[in-house]
């Protein structure tokens, strides 16, 4: 476990850089981040060459955190997981609940910080000390110091924090941060950088040279076997018997597309289904066979003029999802139905606009369904997070419960429609995001709609239109 005593200390790099440098080793590594972050996992994924996982005890249940890793891990000798915010920082108003000691501890995992050393020298060692005796369940086991300045300055922190009993076991200059490009919701996601992979590796050269890989090898190795059973999407959802094709259903990709969480797939597999990617920004026409639609989250905002170019597959959008595709919208997938995106045009299949706002909106929700849907029966409660900058707006200027996607706190947010008058919402449409892996009856209510929908209905041929 990658940890730092707050934000802006370098777990990223660091947590980043020590995969891209075991994997160079010829190792197997398997990546993680605690907490709801998309973007993390997506340069995780760029340095292990595997999908990057998400350990989150409030989206998931702390059931299934163990679970989630042995799966994860499946096959790899080592697995990285980098923290969230500070060791011990978690949701507001508990006492550390999903934070990044409490995946550790549920895990057993031997926790390495990283230190910003930059601006202190003695002090790092008092920081050390009390993150490593604050809570007797973590094992904090070593220490990489970041952004250490001249010779002088380094002995000075080294000895200090060596007298805590914590290891140091490397130090990282100023410099070597290959430092990704940040926007309003932090960093660029990897998918968007085409010089994202040589920058990974460049980071996991310098971390390579500046910290002892078989001192970290060795703390990974002491940590205690895991006893429990490997997450299985199968059993979650039931596998499906699927007599003749499987419904394809179109994923949204590309760089306008790049949060989702990758159990959401694994489950729609497990299913019955048959999920492909679709590249809203470029692909001109739905997959051949699609019978329901998948639109997490990203940054339309940012390809905004590129999405509402590609006007033949906003047609097939606007006409598939009005005519009764069973359809999942998060977030960004919210702001592509919408009418426009900062006066882009988008599908116009929600009565809305959606532009740019000066607040940011975070956080972990309790969310419950006011109706049924293709995700949900009525009462159903799920737990998710918001994050996002955009707001949405219609005409009235509110959303009726009756067909609100989600009641917040029992405040409606998002939609919930059956444009086709199928007598269940087809459509559902939300700011929220939701792990699927930690509430499996979204996956297989929506796999039963997509089933449902491609029996009854010819599932899209290529370039049709409805």
């Amino acid at each position: 476990m990658i940890a730092a005593p707050g934000s802006g200390h370098g777990k990223t790099t660091v947590a980043t850089g020590l995969m891209g440098a075991l994997r160079a080793e010829g190792l197997s590594v398997a990546g993680f981040k605690v907490g709801p972050d998309y973007i993390d996992p997506g340069y995780h994924a760029v340095a292990t060459g595997r999908p990057g996982r998400n350990l989150d005890p409030f989206l998931c249940g702390e059931h299934r955190i163990e679970p989630l890793l042995l799966h994860g891990g499946r096959g790899a000798d080592v697995a990285v997981v980098e923290g969230v915010m500070g060791l011990f920082d978690g949701r507001l108003g508990t006492d550390g609940f999903a934070s990044t000691a409490h995946v550790a501890a549920l895990t057993s995992s031997p926790v390495v910080l990283t230190v910003d050393v930059s601006n202190t020298t003695r002090t790092a060692a008092a920081i050390v000390h009390g993150l490593a005796t604050f809570d007797p369940r973590i094992r904090v086991a070593g220490v990489v110091l970041n952004k250490a300045a001249s010779g002088r300055h380094l002995r000075e922190v080294w000895s200090a924090v060596e007298t805590s009993g914590v290891a140091v076991l490397g130090v990282l200059p100023r410099d070597v941060g290959i430092e990704a490009p940040s926007r309003h919701l932090g960093l660029v996601p990897a998918a968007e950088r085409d010089e994202a992979a040589a920058s990974v590796e460049r980071l996991g050269e310098r971390v390579a040279s500046h910290v002892d890989l078989d001192a970290v090898l060795s703390i990974a190795r002491s940590a205690p076997d895991l006893t429990g059973t490997p997450w299985d999407a199968a059993a979650e959802v039931g596998t499906a018997a699927v007599d003749g094709p499987r419904p394809v259903v179109a994923v949204a990709g590309g760089r306008a597309f790049t949060f989702r969480y990758a159990e959401t797939e694994e489950l729609l597999r497990a299913a019955g289904l048959e999920p492909v990617v679709v590249d809203p920004t470029r692909d001109a026409t739905l997959p051949p066979g699609t019978a329901g639609l998948y639109l997490g989250g990203g940054f339309p905002e940012m390809h905004a003029e590129a999405l509402g170019a590609n006007t033949s597959l906003l047609g097939e959008v606007r006409d598939a999802v009005l005519g009764g595709l069973p359809t999942v919208a998060e977030c960004a997938g919210l702001l592509y139905l919408c009418e426009s995106v900062d006066g882009d045009r988008m599908t116009g299949v929600l009565p809305a606009v959606a532009s740019m706002g000066p607040r940011l909106t975070m956080g972990y929700r309790s969310a419950v369904a006011p109706m049924a849907s293709v995700v949900a029966e009525p009462g159903r409660r799920v737990t998710g997070h918001e994050f996002h900058r955009t707001t949405v707006a219609t005409d009235s200027g509110d959303v009726a419960t009756a067909e609100a996607a989600w009641l917040l706190d029992g405040q409606p947010e998002g939609f919930a429609l059956d444009p086709a008058g199928t007598g269940r919402a087809t459509l559902h449409a939300s700011y929220l995001h939701t792990h699927w892996a930690g509430h499996p009856f979204l996956a297989a209510q929506f796999a039963s709609s997509v089933h449902e929908y491609a029996g009854r209905r010819s599932p899209i041929a290529a370039g049709s239109r409805r």
